[in-house]
């Protein structure tokens, strides 16, 4: 028995197409399914929480959606031996699809994801906020700062459309990161590597700590990230001049993000960062509000994952 998530207004929209075309790869080869549309935030997490508290036995949960949608997933299960995710890529940006080198044609997807892949044992990661309670995991990345900033955006604007269906089209991870870009402002902090080692600096722009490389659509921040090496890449970049960085931050979306003056890369198992002021905070492109002081952590090798 299979047990599916599925985000019908994913990839605008997407996710109804690509599930119409799981279903009938289903019904084609009598395999039995059960199926779960969510209809708003949150109903993700609370369905995979629900099936992972209650299921007897092996489980096995695929998801159709976007990087948001399988974050809820994971973030709401209770994880386990017996639980195992799929992953059926309906999203517009899809960095978890690019970072794991999951095929990205639909039908290549549903055959991975059904009958043909391997299970994989990964890495997450697990961000907490400050004195403010929120706990949330994640596969991609969780970030302060800039990259954040952009995420919140295009999460009002696509709340607010769905409110005012007239509202022009989507603009997209390129046309947010450049108006957030030229509006954001650095802040100073620092950052503690595995309770060892402090890093300060004066101009925090962003920071991002990476399981899987890619975020924001495509941009690889984080060259050097692999989702089964027990540990956290971590990306700052921090200066006065942000247009000295405008040729790195393109470099990113094509080849990846470089160390130079501005960029510099740690590896950890735990990071703590602190701002002087709040910044904008992200999992896996999903807010976690403003704040000042977060911890991130990598919980190695256990996420089961058909790949």
């Amino acid at each position: 028995m299979y047990y599916f998530i599925v985000n019908p207004s994913s990839g605008d929209g997407k996710g109804v197409e690509v599930w119409n075309n799981t279903k009938k790869y289903l019904n084609s080869r009598n395999i039995d399914y059960e199926v779960y549309f969510t209809t708003g935030q949150g109903d993700a997490r609370n369905k995979a929480k629900e099936l992972t508290e209650s299921y007897q036995g092996p489980l096995y949960l695929v998801v159709i959606g976007g990087d948001g949608t399988i974050n809820e997933v994971v973030d709401g299960a209770v994880l386990g031996q017996n639980v195992a995710f799929g992953f059926i890529p309906a999203g517009s940006g899809n960095d978890l699809c690019k970072g794991l080198g999951l095929p990205s044609s639909t039908r290549k997807s549903i055959r991975r994801a059904l009958a043909d892949g391997k299970i994989d044992k990964l890495d997450y990661g697990v961000v907490s906020c400050g004195d403010t309670g929120c706990i949330r995991r994640f596969m991609v990345s969780s970030g302060i700062g800039f990259d954040a900033a952009v995420c919140h955006s295009i999460l009002n604007f696509r709340s607010e459309k769905k409110k005012r269906p007239f509202l022009p089209a989507d603009p997209g991870y390129m046309l947010t990161g450049i108006r957030e870009f030229l509006a954001a402002k650095p802040s100073r902090g620092y950052i503690v590597l595995d309770d060892s080692r402090r890093v300060e600096f004066n101009n925090i722009l962003f920071i991002s700590a990476h399981i899987c490389p890619f975020e924001g659509g495509g941009f690889k921040f984080a060259p050097a990230a692999d989702p089964k090496d027990g540990s956290l890449s971590v990306c700052v970049v921090s200066t006065p001049n942000k247009l000295k960085l405008v040729s790195a931050l393109l470099w990113a979306r094509s080849k990846g993000l470089r160390q130079k003056s501005g960029v510099r890369f740690f590896e950890c198992r735990e990071l703590r960062i602190h701002t002087d002021k709040p910044m904008a905070v992200h999992t896996d492109g999903e807010s976690c509000k403003y704040q000042t002081d977060i911890t991130i952590r990598c919980i190695p090798g256990q996420l089961k994952l058909v790949r």
